[in-house]
Parts: structure tokens; sequence; C-alpha cells
């Protein structure tokens, strides 16, 4: 699961998890909105960016947000396949967690991993998508940073 386009750092950390292992990914990735930019401002507030909190980038969202997702979504897969990994992926607007499990459950998938920027307020209290996922998948789940360029 992811929340933005991997970069090249982020493709290369999933790639190699394994060694040299044949991989294949099915990358998933909601479309931001406003859904939680309360919590995204009250992270702005923990990581001491006040001037993010008060007013938050233009960022698309509803049905606006689907487009730059789905952009988002292919650059990763073709970054992924690039690598020399099997990659498919899909928008999940509603429902991730029972869309993740769903996946895991239909592909047998080894394990789960979650790709996110960090959410304090969330992850301390457990209710960010790598803590919700590990109730859910009955797969381990990694719960990794993603970078920026």
């Amino acid at each position: 699961m992811i929340e933005k386009p991997l970069v090249p750092t982020d493709t290369e950390l999933v790639t190699t998890l394994h060694g040299d292992e044949e991989q294949s990914f099915v990358v998933l990735m909601q479309p931001r909105g406003d859904q939680d930019q309360l919590l995204r401002a009250l992270d702005d507030v923990a990581l001491g960016e006040l001037g993010d909190a008060v007013r938050e980038p233009r960022e698309p969202v509803g049905g606006a947000a689907v487009p730059p997702a789905m952009r988002g979504l292919e650059l990763s897969l073709d970054a992924l396949r690039d690598s020399g990994a099997d990659a498919v992926g899909q928008l999940v607007e509603e429902r991730p967690l029972e869309v993740l499990a769903s996946v895991v459950r239909e592909t047998g998938a080894d394990e789960v991993v979650v790709l996110t920027a960090p959410h304090y307020v969330e992850e301390l209290f457990h209710r960010d998508w790598a803590s919700r996922a590990r109730h859910r998948v009955g797969v381990p789940v990694l719960r990794l940073f993603a970078h920026t360029e």
C-alpha cells in the first residue's frame, strides 16, 4: 500500500528487501483527498511545521484526486517493472483495508509492505494503515517510511 508515487529510493528499498529472490508486487494506492486533513495538520504540528498546519498545500480532492493518483500508480508500477519485478496495481477509493485483505487472500501474498509518510498521530493511536492491516491480513506487515525526491 502506498499513498504517493514511489521515488527511486523507495523502489530500490522494496525491491531489495529479500535479496535476489524473484518478486512480484500488487500495489494499492488510495487517492488522497481532504478526508485526513485534520490528521495531516496535527502531524505537521508534531513535526514543528506550523506553517504547513495552518495552510494545507493545494491538493486535489474528491474526483479530482483520481487522475493524479492514477498517474502516480502507473509511475510506481513502471519503476517496479524497470527494476525487474512483476507489478500490477489498482486505485482503492473506498475501504482500502478490506481490499488489501482480499488481495492478500486471492494472491497468497507472503507479506504486506505499507509505504507512507510518517503519520505520528495516527500511529500513536494505532489508526495508521500498517497497524490496522496487522489485524486483518494474516501475514506479516512491514511499515516503511516513504522518501522524498
